[in-house]
């Protein structure tokens, strides 16, 4: 069996993937351009990537392949019809990154609500050192506790974020922008309902054609101007320059993203104008890539490889 890695830097380096050596040939790419996908991949038996497009014109004609592996949830890089045509199976992985966003969510709300860029700027600049009282809280923060909490998408990673924010004592709301059944143990309310009514909103939704440039400039205006937004879905359910300008305009008190529309980041992205952290907090689609997340994803991929050709584990 020859497996060929696309893009295995996605995935790191710091990841053990010794597992698929034993399987045969492993060979393993940084990067990989759409030109270059054909020849790497004509003798391949399975191939396993993240961000690179799986169609007609990248796998060519691929005589050996028999499946596709995306180190990832989302699918939209595979064009699954000429895939059943060509009867190649794939596979993703859902459920792997579920603490480490959970996680992530709260480590952005937390700098953003308590201002810590601030009060870490304060001390290491030694102005604490100079000062004469034995506390400065000059920027104000606020306790999550009795604070209402709004989720968008109340996915598996929505529902932990939810029980998280409970446990600070946060009101949880939810909507979902598809109309999906109200879920038990939860308070379900109409998107306007949420935007007005929450302190903190977060977004765990997946992009489709309900969520595609969702949070916009209505949006904007219709939440508290002391929210703060976070979004840990997709880039494009957030349209950038209208986020740009809410911040701008103070119609809400800050944001912190984790996905952005073009990634890497766009030079021309207008958010690249504020220089604010405190106002606005920017990673670079991180939240999901714990080392345990990682670790756990390159697990179930491997195991979705004995599965499908009926290989036994071995330890």
């Amino acid at each position: 069996m020859k497996i060929v890695f696309l893009d295995v830097k996605t995935i790191g380096e710091d990841i053990d993937l010794s597992g698929y050596d034993r399987l045969g040939q492993v060979v393993k790419y940084p990067f990989s351009t759409p030109a270059q996908v054909p020849d790497r991949i004509a003798d391949a038996d399975v191939i396993v990537l993240n961000k690179v497009r799986i169609d007609a014109e990248t796998v060519g004609d691929a005589p050996k392949l028999k499946l596709v592996c995306v180190t990832a949830t989302g699918t939209n890089n595979l064009d699954k019809e000429f895939l059943d045509k060509r009867k190649i199976a794939w596979r993703n992985v859902a459920g792997y990154s579920t603490e480490s966003v959970a996680q992530h969510t709260f480590a952005m709300l937390f700098y953003l609500l308590e201002k810590l860029r601030y009060y870490d700027d304060y001390v290491k600049d030694g102005r604490y050192a100079c000062d004469t009282s034995f506390t400065h809280f000059e920027e104000h923060f606020y306790e999550l506790n009795d604070k209402t909490w709004g989720i968008i998408g109340l996915g598996n990673i929505g529902r932990r974020v939810a029980s998280i924010a409970k446990a600070f004592g946060a009101h949880v709301i939810y909507t979902s922008p598809s109309g999906s059944p109200k879920q038990e143990g939860y308070c379900q309310v109409d998107m306007d309902t949420l935007l007005a009514s929450s302190d903190i909103i977060s977004v765990h939704a997946p992009l489709n054609k309900y969520t595609e440039n969702l949070i916009n400039a209505a949006a904007f205006k219709k939440m508290k101007k002391s929210c703060i937004f976070l979004n840990l879905g997709r880039g494009p359910i957030v349209v950038e320059d209208e986020l740009a300008e809410a911040l701008e305009q103070h119609e809400i008190a800050a944001a912190g993203l984790d996905v952005l529309c073009t990634e890497p980041m766009s030079p021309q992205n207008p958010l690249l104008q504020m220089k604010d952290s405190r106002r606005l907090y920017i990673t670079p689609h991180i939240a999901w890539a714990s080392v345990e997340a990682r670790t756990r994803l390159m697990k179930i991929v491997l195991g979705q490889i004995h599965e499908f050709f009926d290989i036994k584990h071995s330890n």
